[in-house]
């Protein structure tokens, strides 16, 4: 929200137009770390306790305040021009376009205010809040738990990558082509921080099972999980930057597709692979979130289980998107690869 990060254009919209960003979501997210390791470890705030103990209030205060915030979108939708509205959130139904949202990118003023939900409260309190475990744990026990150590540094290590690569989010569907409504609200400010960390929460409350988890899994989970973000970043990296620019160097031995659009479609790197390859990272680091909670309770394997079933129907839907928008090249594209997102099996 301050005036400090560096502007930069999106990608034009469906309608032509271009908007600016101001990218500060990493500044935002050191200054949250800093603040929280101030008034926890310095000024001896009991944080964690009231984070812990008032877990599900917080979670229904961010469930009411998502719900109110996109009351006042759609209101504030109501009166945009035509061409500010998403073209998936149109559809004439007041339920159907709320839950969708009624407008692509609402702004005050120069505040986007899609993009800062996008990645700053949610990615941020889902940080926060483990820390809130991995501390609680330690000031009961005097050493948290491997395991919960693991889980909380695989997904500081997530989070990090995001707001460090904050630019790349501008290419994604999500700011694109997605309204901001309810389901987007609702997914930035409650699902991400208090469902994403059900692995940290439950390494503390079963601590016994915790310390007994094998090493030799812990090892497996941390190598696995490498790969698994070797290929995310890689992949994701690969796109951004053809996105940004299909003719750059990097990609002067890279096979791609023209489309009658002008744009074209990479076919070689991680792309020529399957059809998805940041999904397969994506998944791989999903289920090493859960290695570490062991095999006895199904609810940290809640976030691979719901992750891989979220994947399946974005890799389908953007199919089918993909299919009307760039018709027989997408044909051919898909008869070069084959798989969506494993190779061999979907």
């Amino acid at each position: 929200m301050l005036p400090v990060g560096l502007l930069v254009k999106g990608l034009p919209l469906h309608t032509g137009e271009t908007l600016t960003y101001r990218l500060n979501g990493f500044l935002a997210f050191v200054v949250s770390i800093v603040v929280f390791c101030v008034a926890t470890l310095y000024l001896n705030y009991p944080v964690e306790t009231f984070v812990y103990q008032n877990w599900m209030q917080l979670a229904c205060t961010g469930m009411v305040f998502s719900t109110l915030l996109s009351v006042l979108l759609y209101a504030k939708s109501r009166r945009a021009p035509n061409k500010a509205l998403n073209p998936y959130g149109n559809s004439g139904n007041v339920f159907y376009d709320f839950f969708m949202g009624h407008e692509l990118n609402p702004r005050f003023m120069n505040f986007d205010l899609k993009f800062f939900c996008e990645l700053r409260p949610g990615l941020i309190g889902w940080t926060i809040i483990n820390f809130c475990m991995v501390l609680k744990d330690y000031r009961e026990t005097g050493m948290p738990s491997y395991p919960l150590l693991l889980v909380t540094f695989f997904q500081f290590l997530y989070v990090f990558d995001a707001l460090y690569h904050e630019k790349s989010v501008l290419t994604t569907f999500d700011i694109t082509q997605e309204g901001f409504g309810w389901m987007l609200a609702f997914g930035d400010l409650v699902w991400v921080p208090f469902t994403y960390t059900l692995q940290t929460r439950y390494l503390l409350e079963h601590r016994e099972q915790a310390v007994d988890v094998s090493c030799v899994l812990l090892a497996l989970a941390f190598l696995l999980h490498m790969v698994g973000f070797w290929i995310f970043r890689t992949a994701n990296g690969q796109k951004d930057m053809f996105r940004n620019n299909p003719y750059a160097p990097a990609f002067a031995n890279m096979q791609s597709l023209p489309t009658p659009s002008g744009k074209r479609i990479l076919i070689s790197g991680w792309w020529g692979v399957v059809r998805k390859p940041n999904y397969l990272g994506d998944l791989i680091m999903a289920i090493c979130w859960s290695l570490p909670c062991g095999f006895g309770h199904l609810l940290p394997w809640f976030y691979p289980i719901y992750f891989a079933v979220l994947l399946v129907h974005r890799a389908v839907r953007d199919d089918a998107a993909c299919r009307l928008k760039y018709g027989a090249v997408w044909d051919v594209y898909c008869q070069r690869v084959k798989y969506r997102i494993i190779p061999y099996i979907f």
